[in-house]
């Protein structure tokens, strides 16, 4: 094994530090900070433009929501219809309950075939999965073939981003790690060039690839098939050059029609980068001639997801990563800060389902301003569910004790008024006279931010004063 496979292993299974301390650390960076916060906010206003040109957009959304809660309801049943026409298209269908029994089912087909080398495009699923440091430490070499995910295999990183994976870097980083794993030339940080090093480097890899492994971002149970989006067409070149295609799936993917995937790729693309439609919405029904196809259809605590009222809408997600792009603490903290391999608003509420303990911390890890419900293609209700998840945390115990006796401080304030007025007057004489007590690193919100100057007045007062006469009226 290279010292490159063993260090992604490490990386990949070290224990996860909490949201706020590696948001802390991320944004002690304020240029590179400010630099992805703007880039991000720069795809989400690319999302809108997209969107102000169907008028029937808001339809769109409707409908697919609905489409999405009417299989969720007869999942069972559109799963095995999936099944039975797979199975009819030459198509070898394997079920996994968890994580582990996934990657078993893809190392079984890897040893059966004599394969040493597999190349994959970019699947969120099989990162829940920790699929690349498991086959690694089995000696496979597998190698991601969509750019964003090939930068960052390469540095040793998770992606930060499901449809971005590099998004956290910047060209020179870029640059510097092409020069030090593909020989380019130091200090080079044009775009072209970059890209036609990784394009050459990664022809070679298809071509002498025994094995590719594709995620799948719809699949059809009316057909049996299952349609890849990708815009660089990494999922088609693996696929098609290979003597084994292997899909995974987890079990939400499914739709019932071939007719609902109009719906669903209007709004894919729109939501998550702006486009129109993917570059490559590729079409998957059987094997060719002399070729293997499987698919692995994962369940992973989606059925236990399922079954909790107040979260089975977050099984709608069609990965667009839309909540992403708009989550003012998404951009303000970095990918890594969420410590799953999918992040972000939609992870912060599909992670604690997974791990309730090592996850207890994402879902506060947000303003509940709801601008990830607002923007998202399938109607999620995601700050909502995000409050909910907090609710259920501090009941099973996975809230650090100093948040509970602080919040249950402010409720007993809050529900006094005299009391809260007087907290506030009392604040804003100590913010003007004794500003030192305030502006210490003792106020967290004084480490990354200048505190703004406090009022003269509250509110209330400044209405009251505004409106004396108009209320004795």
């Amino acid at each position: 094994m290279s010292d490159l496979d063993q260090n992604h292993i490490n990386t990949m299974t070290k224990k996860a530090v909490a949201h706020a301390a590696a948001a802390e650390a991320f944004i002690g960076d304020e240029e590179r900070t400010d630099w992805h916060d703007e880039t991000l906010w720069f795809v989400r206003h690319k999302r809108d433009l997209a969107v102000n040109q169907l008028p029937e957009w808001e339809q769109l959304r409707e409908q697919a929501s609905r489409i999405k809660d009417h299989t969720l309801s007869n999942l069972d049943k559109y799963l095995m219809e999936f099944e039975k026409n797979a199975l009819t298209n030459g198509v070898q269908v394997h079920w996994a309950v968890d994580a582990q029994a996934h990657n078993d089912i893809i190392l079984d087909l890897i040893k059966k075939n004599g394969v040493d080398r597999v190349v994959k495009s970019k699947s969120m699923l099989t990162e829940e999965c920790h699929l690349n440091p498991f086959l690694l430490k089995q000696g496979v070499e597998v190698v991601d073939t969509d750019l964003g995910e090939r930068i960052v295999q390469f540095r040793d990183e998770p992606p930060s981003h499901i449809v971005l994976p590099a998004i956290h870097l910047k060209k020179q980083d870029v640059s510097e790690t092409f020069h030090q794993h593909l020989g380019t030339e130091k200090g080079n940080n044009d775009p072209q060039y970059l890209t036609e090093a990784a394009r050459q480097h990664l022809r070679n890899k298809f071509v002498e690839s025994q094995l590719a492994i594709t995620g799948v971002n719809f699949a059809v149970a009316e057909t049996g098939g299952f349609v890849v989006c990708t815009n660089e067409g990494n999922a088609d070149m693996g696929a098609h050059a290979a003597a084994v295609h292997i899909a995974c799936m987890g079990i939400e993917k499914i739709i019932p029609k071939a007719e609902h995937l109009g719906v669903f790729l209007r709004l894919l693309a729109r939501s998550a980068t702006g486009q129109p439609v993917t570059t490559y919405s590729s079409h998957f029904h059987r094997p060719r001639a002399g070729q293997q196809m499987h698919i692995v259809i994962v369940d992973n605590g989606r059925t236990r997801q399922l079954g909790r009222p107040d979260f089975r809408n977050s099984l709608k997600c069609i990965r667009c990563a839309a909540c992403f792009n708009t989550c003012p603490v998404y951009r303000r903290s970095g990918g890594h800060s969420y410590h799953t391999a999918v992040a972000g608003p939609i992870g912060a509420i599909l992670n604690p389902n997974l791990d309730m303990k090592a996850n207890a911390d994402l879902p506060f890890a947000s303003t509940l301003c709801g601008s990830c419900t607002n923007v998202c293609p399938v109607k999620i209700d995601i700050h909502q569910q995000l409050w909910k998840w907090r609710q259920v945390l501090a009941e099973e115990g996975f809230v650090d004790p100093s948040k509970k006796i602080g919040m249950k401080g402010m409720a007993f304030v809050l529900a006094h008024p005299d009391l809260y007025r007087f907290a506030g007057k009392m604040g804003r004489w100590v913010m003007r006279a004794v500003p030192g007590l305030v502006n210490n690193k003792l106020n967290l919100w004084f480490k990354q931010r200048d505190m703004p100057a406090a009022p003269k007045q509250s509110f209330r007062d400044w209405y009251l004063d505004k409106n004396k006469h108009s209320l004795k009226k």
